[in-house]
Parts: C-alpha cells; structure tokens; sequence
C-alpha cells in the first residue's frame, strides 16, 4: 500500500510505511532491515523514529491531498454536516502534520 501510495496522491504513504516497518520488525529482520536501507522509504521512517519528523516536502504533498479531498466533497455536493466534519478532522491532521519537527 506505501509503494501504491507512492504514486497516487490520495492515498498516504508514511502510515503504510510505519505499519510495515513495525509488522516486518515483529516478524522478519530482513524484511525490516531491507525497508530502512530502502532508498526512498527507509530515510522517512528514519526520520519519525528518531526524531518525529516529517520532510517539508511530505507535508506540502499531505497539504495538497488533503484540500483535493476537501474540494473533492465540495464539488460532489457531499451534505453540510459531513463537510463540517471532514474540515474538522482534516484540520486536526494537518495541524498534527505542520506541527512535526522538519526530517
């Protein structure tokens, strides 16, 4: 699913990569080791297991996804409750998102 993630913008790539690297390192030390050195996903997880830290690029692309959904939900007529909600939820999270230290 991080691999899938990767490429379509809606769809989050870190959460994938954390459950993976957690369930690899339960189950298999070459899977784990193999996803850390990996060149594009081992330096993220890296980053949020030592530091909490998202790259300032990562947050612009969650920023982006996050405003298509909303929009998304706007231009399909989605109700006004539901609305109020996602902006709700969708504001908590990127308020988590832009709160992280830079990776």
């Amino acid at each position: 699913m991080a691999i899938v993630g990767v490429i379509l913008p809606l769809l989050p790539t870190v959460p994938f990569l954390l459950l993976a690297t957690f369930f690899f390192a339960n189950s298999s030390e070459r899977l784990h080791d193999w996803i850390i050195s990996h060149n594009i996903f081992g330096p993220m997880i890296l980053d949020w297991r030592e530091n909490g830290a998202i790259r300032p690029t990562a947050k612009k692309a969650a920023t982006g996804s996050i405003a298509a959904v909303f929009l998304l939900s706007l231009m399909l007529g989605a109700p006004s409750r539901i609305l109020i909600i996602q902006a709700v939820v969708l504001s908590g999270v990127l308020t988590f998102i832009w709160s992280r230290p830079n990776g």
